[in-house]
């Protein structure tokens, strides 16, 4: 029975080897990675001109904050980004000779941090573990509460005086559907924020998806090797037995 040793030994031998680089330490990686994504990704769609009126990451990005951000983070880093570049869109729009520091202009803006702080909110409501479709109605009623606190609050306080505007279930309506004259309809933002957030809420939970740490194939059959060698120490016993 001597001749049986060599043959463990080399099967321990061509046994693959365990990864160094445990679940916990990939884990790590990402969550500091994945701040930095979004906030990248948020950052480019603000560039002026690039995107159509309203169809903007904000909405996702407020939203997925919310879901993958641990503690003040999820608060902090969303709207402190959004800060950033609003005063950097501010100074840019005031350099071209548009009046954007008016009371008129910063009680709109202040509607818009309301409603950030909402889609914030619903996201803490989700997990990171929760299914991709979830996550992605998640962002599109992120979108949907957005568009109706803005455009009830536009409403609501006037700080432009539209005269469409009334008081009433009628000036309601109109600035959830047709908005002031001049202008864009409301229903022709509504549709650009429903697709921003849809597809936005898509990018950014697709690649927390794809790239979340997951057991590595050495882990993984781990178990089931030890498990192995443990039952052929036990053979010899049964056999004398």
């Amino acid at each position: 029975m001597c001749w049986l040793v060599p043959a463990v030994q080399r099967s321990e031998n061509l046994s693959p080897p365990r990864s160094e680089l445990s679940f916990a330490q990939v884990k790590e990686k990402w969550n500091k990675l994945l701040p930095a994504l979004f906030v990248a990704v948020f950052a480019l769609s603000r560039i002026p001109g690039l995107m159509p009126a309203n169809f903007s990451a904000a909405y996702a990005f407020a939203f997925c904050a919310g879901v993958y951000f641990r503690g003040a983070t999820a608060w902090w880093l969303p709207l402190g980004t959004m800060l950033v570049t609003d005063l950097g869109l501010n100074v840019y729009y005031w350099s071209r000779g548009i009046d954007v520091w008016d009371s008129p202009d910063l009680a709109n803006l202040a509607f818009n941090y309301a409603a950030y702080a909402v889609l914030i909110f619903l996201g803490r409501r989700f997990k990171p573990q929760s299914s991709f479709t979830a996550l992605l109605g998640g962002g599109i009623l992120g979108a949907i509460l957005f568009y109706l606190i803005t455009n009830t609050a536009s409403w609501f306080f006037n700080p432009f005086n539209n005269f469409e505007y009334s008081k009433n279930l009628a000036g309601w309506i109109i600035a959830l559907t047709k908005g002031t004259g001049g202008y864009p309809s409301t229903w022709e933002f509504f549709r650009n924020t429903l697709l921003g957030g849809g597809l936005f809420t898509a990018l950014f939970a697709g690649a927390a998806k794809l790239t979340a740490p997951a057991e590595s194939p050495a882990d993984k059959t781990a178990g089931a090797r030890d498990d192995e060698e443990s039952e052929a120490g036990e053979e010899p016993e049964e056999a004398k037995a």
